[in-house]
């Protein structure tokens, strides 16, 4: 059952949205730049999620100095300490859990990439699950940039775990160092976390990425990528609305 629903809702939508952006493209329409496309797609798709997900890490380092007094507070209640910091974010509008999310509805897509180019779908097109008015390109070119994007590429995994490192340091904000920062569970769980996502993951990527083929890895070059600028456009914008919000407050 589970796998016809992600079949039906996922797996044949992304199919045929990828074939409709090759069929826009001139023949033979280059599968690399479809993907490309289809990545921005997506992004843009995601942008809400992606700007609420952004606003959130903004708000926390916020409310940093608010969190530390809570802790030092309530050290030794982990009950009262986690009801006060629910409450906190709570009051502050903040949903802790919205980066999870990005990540987790971009984890089906990545399947599906890797479900389509290696085991059919392209060059090859699979009319089972193509709808009826999905226009189909007469030919598809899979190489792109010199490469076979059926096949494995180190180059590309290599650059999809350096993307990904680049995207995590910029999204995720340093971790204080400060020497009087109190040593506790969650602040080393906090530290443990930054590392991984930022140092640990990226290898992952890496990793995974060498065993897929070049396809799934180009995709998530360009979602990094798109997401780099994303992350710096919208942390100015938002900057900017905030400091703006704040002068007409301070004039009121």
């Amino acid at each position: 059952m589970f796998g016809n629903i992600y079949t039906n809702f996922v797996y044949e939508p992304l199919y045929n949205g990828l074939v409709f952006l090759l069929s826009l493209l001139p023949e033979p329409a280059n599968a690399g730049i479809a993907i490309i496309l289809f990545t921005v797609v997506v992004k843009v798709v995601l942008l809400p999620l992606s700007r609420v997900a952004i606003e959130t890490q903004l708000k926390m380092k916020e409310i940093e100095p608010e969190l530390s007094k809570i802790k030092a507070q309530y050290k030794g209640n982990r009950e009262q300490l986690s009801l006060k910091t629910m409450a906190l974010y709570k009051e502050k509008g903040i949903n802790p859990f919205s980066g999870f999310f990005l990540i987790l509805i971009q984890i089906p897509i990545i399947f599906a990439l890797y479900k389509i180019f290696l085991f059919g779908g392209l060059p090859e097109f699979n009319f089972e699950f193509l709808y009826s008015f999905t226009p189909v390109p007469a030919a598809v070119n899979m190489s792109f940039l010199g490469t076979d994007l059926v096949a494995k590429s180190y180059i590309f995994a290599l650059l999809a775990g350096v993307s990904q490192f680049l995207q995590a340091k910029y999204a995720m904000p340093p971790m204080s160092n400060s020497k009087s920062t109190e040593k506790s569970f969650q602040n080393d769980l906090a530290r443990s976390m930054h590392m991984q996502m930022k140092y640990v993951l990226p290898i992952f990527v890496f990793f995974i990425s060498y065993h897929i083929a070049a396809a799934a890895s180009l995709y998530w070059i360009a979602s990094n990528i798109f997401a780099i600028f994303q992350e710096l456009v919208l942390r100015k914008k938002i900057f900017s609305s905030s400091s703006q919000n704040i002068r007409v407050a301070k004039l009121k």
